[in-house]
């Protein structure tokens, strides 16, 4: 007997209010080329930043500056705050969740001095990518502009 495994569609939200930068664009080439995966990144605007989808915290690195979370059927969504703000050491970010902690879309994940980041890393720009993509059968980017928190950022249709 063969299995077929079906397609799942999951739709990643807005962690931040903010201005959405296509991920070409970020100054950084680890994300502008795709090297850890693809997605978009947000300029922020607001100090809150909130899960994006509901999954397990698989990896909170220890300077507060990003966080991997797994999603249900394996997608991995990778959340960096900042672009070279791991020098810092933590300095400007208030993490409100640990790891293996399950969370849900909209949770309150960090507390984060923008002010600080602007003034001492290469910029705020937030990347929010899927850094296994070898699951990944599309991707469609949903919105473009201003984003509200829980705006859809895109839709992922896993294999």
């Amino acid at each position: 007997m063969n299995f077929i495994k079906k397609p799942k569609t999951i739709v990643i939200k807005s962690p931040l209010k903010g201005k959405l930068v296509n991920l070409v664009d970020v100054p950084d080439p680890v994300f502008a080329e795709k090297m850890i995966g693809d997605g978009v990144a947000i300029k922020p605007l607001d100090k809150n930043v909130y899960a994006p989808v509901s999954g397990k915290i698989v990896q909170l690195f220890h300077t507060n500056h990003a966080l991997g979370i797994e999603i249900a059927g394996g997608l991995e969504l990778l959340l960096h705050l900042g672009l070279d703000t791991v020098k810092l050491k933590g300095e400007g970010f208030t993490a409100l969740v640990e790891e293996k902690q399950q969370v849900r879309t909209g949770d309150k994940l960090f507390e984060v001095d923008w002010d600080i980041i602007r003034e001492k890393a290469v910029s705020t720009i937030t990347p929010v990518v899927i850094t296994n993509m070898e699951v990944v059968e599309k991707m469609e980017v949903l919105v473009e502009g201003e984003l509200s928190v829980g705006d859809d950022l895109y839709r992922v249709i896993t294999s």
